[in-house]
């Protein structure tokens, strides 16, 4: 990876939009630096910063961090909802197992992350 990455090739490297990646940056998210030309520049070590640990070998490209609203569990399920910090929010239904090993509670940091139908919770 280079060192450097142009706004695109680092918001398609984090799976988000190039208007995501301004906005973060404008409110300290991201760091990035401006070249001569002014443009956004984001050094390869934000990438990895922000793209966590074993998360970031997921193909998945949808990625919605947030703060879990509310967790409720019926037998074996468990269903989560994330108010994500995009102007959206994400219900997902795991397993009730997963949820106690997560130790998701209302206002614990979560992220969603999306693959095609499916919604898998990490923390």
């Amino acid at each position: 990876m280079k060192e450097l990455l142009t706004s695109s090739e680092a918001a398609r490297a984090l799976g988000i939009s190039v208007d995501t990646l301004r906005r973060w940056d404008r409110a300290g998210r991201v760091r990035s630096q401006r070249d001569a030309a002014n443009r956004r520049l984001v050094p390869a070590s934000e990438i990895r910063r922000l793209g966590g640990g074993d998360a970031a070998s997921l193909s998945a490209r949808n990625r919605f961090s947030g703060v879990v609203r509310a967790v409720e569990v019926d037998g074996l399920l468990a269903q989560v909802e994330i108010d994500v910090t995009e102007p959206a929010r994400v219900v997902a239904v795991i397993t009730r197992e997963a949820a106690e090993a997560l130790r998701l509670r209302p206002g614990s940091p979560a992220t969603a992350v999306v693959k095609a139908t499916s919604v898998m919770v990490e923390r």
